[in-house]
């Protein structure tokens, strides 16, 4: 019988947020699924639950069978059916392409940590049903004109080499900037596509808060997506990149809540992470300094905003403590 190492700590911590983030996924596509009317889209969302599901289940057993207590993390007591349709016209399947790409980047994180042939083959299990279903809502939304196209260019018809540090500068203002590569488009519109649908989803969300401190706390929020949303848009028209926005999605005047307030928090709380990670990201691989210089202080609004809601899902006890080491220091003063 093949000797099975026990849980390290980082593969503890791991499937732990991997528990919070996929039965979040679970209570919000359960919402979406009953109230969506096109039957494609419930297809997708359909076979995005049962996979999950699945996978849930294992890391239960995991825990389990290792003796450790299985998290809390999200129920049906987080997620209202009855609620009336909050969000319309393709947006259930937009923010699903958005959790998938989440999805992605933690599995890659998570596979980094895993050490056990098991928990590789889960984050192997998972990222495959990830990029299926991302591909799956790429299509779909196309397919309707929901999502916009990155801008098109001229093709290169050589190979070239920078060869001067001008190639840097942006932030002189009495000089023409060097117009936008290719990556730094890229990454340009990727925030404005996120940024569209995180505007949505947090006007919905403050929409149906009931608690004043949380539902002020979203409409920070969604000023934050907009402050974004203009940056990105701004550095495009100076460089007369062509942007055209898609159908886009709409917000319905409901104000009763599909899911607790512990949910919404959370899912800002995990968009966050991921939008300074994306920040991050356009920071190092944008050449010219000056959008270096606004992806970091966007970044930093993200991570204060991001700290004030930890705050509030502490003050209400919706944070749930993550696994940790015991504290030696009190164990010896006992």
């Amino acid at each position: 019988m093949k000797k099975i190492n026990p849980l390290s700590s980082a593969e503890i911590g791991t499937l732990w947020l991997t528990y919070q983030e996929k039965t979040m996924i679970l209570r919000v596509l359960e919402y979406f699924i009953e109230k969506s009317d096109d039957q494609q889209a419930k297809n997708i969302m359909g076979g995005l639950w049962q996979n999950l599901h699945y996978y849930i289940k294992k890391i239960e057993s995991i825990f389990e069978s290792e003796g450790a207590a299985v998290p809390v993390g999200f129920t049906n007591d987080d997620v209202n059916l009855e609620a009336p349709k909050l969000y319309d016209h393709g947006f259930d399947i937009m923010f699903v392409r958005i959790l998938k790409e989440v999805s992605m980047g933690m599995y890659t994180i998570n596979m980094n940590m895993a050490y056990r042939d098991d928990l590789m083959e889960l984050y192997e299990g998972l990222t495959r049903i990830s990029q299926k279903v991302y591909k799956l809502s790429t299509l779909y939304l196309l397919e309707r004109g929901i999502l916009t196209l990155p801008p098109t260019v001229s093709l290169p018809k050589t190979n070239e080499f920078i060869e001067t540090k001008s190639y840097l500068k942006g932030l002189m203002p009495f000089r023409n900037k060097r117009p936008l590569n290719d990556i730094e488009i890229g990454i340009l519109h990727h925030g404005i596509e996120t940024n569209n649908i995180g505007i949505q989803l947090i006007t919905g969300f403050a929409q149906c808060a009931e608690d004043k401190e949380i539902k002020d706390y979203f409409i920070q929020g969604r000023e934050l997506a907009k402050k974004h949303l203009k940056t990105y848009q701004d550095i495009l028209a100076h460089s007369e990149v062509q942007f055209h926005s898609g159908a886009g999605s709409t917000v319905t005047t409901s104000k009763i809540a599909p899911f607790s307030q512990k949910l919404m928090m959370f899912c800002i709380y995990l968009l966050n992470g991921y939008g300074i990670v994306g920040n991050s990201f356009g920071t190092m691989f944008s050449f010219r300094n000056d959008l270096s210089l606004k992806t970091t202080l966007l970044a930093k609004d993200t991570y204060f905003f991001a700290h004030e809601g930890v705050k509030l899902m502490i003050k209400n006890r919706w944070m749930e403590e993550p696994p940790q080491m015991e504290d030696r220091s009190d164990l010896v003063k006992e």
